[in-house]
């Protein structure tokens, strides 16, 4: 299984502005793009900069 960013798109939020907003680095952004492994650290900052929970805005896709 793997995790995959959902879209916030209910947020008006681009990938600069996320980047902004949390400050994780550019890398890390592009690795949620690709739906590559991240931290939780970094999901977490993301959950807090969007006052959000973890299941907002990732999912389990089973391969």
């Amino acid at each position: 299984m793997i995790f995959k960013l959902r879209n916030r798109t209910d947020k008006n939020m681009n990938k600069a502005q996320l980047r902004k907003l949390t400050g994780i680095s550019s890398a890390s952004i592009a690795k949620l793009g690709k739906g590559e492994n991240v931290t939780t650290d970094i999901l977490l900052r993301i959950c807090e900069a969007l006052d959000c929970d973890l299941p907002d805005i990732v999912e389990i896709v089973k391969e």
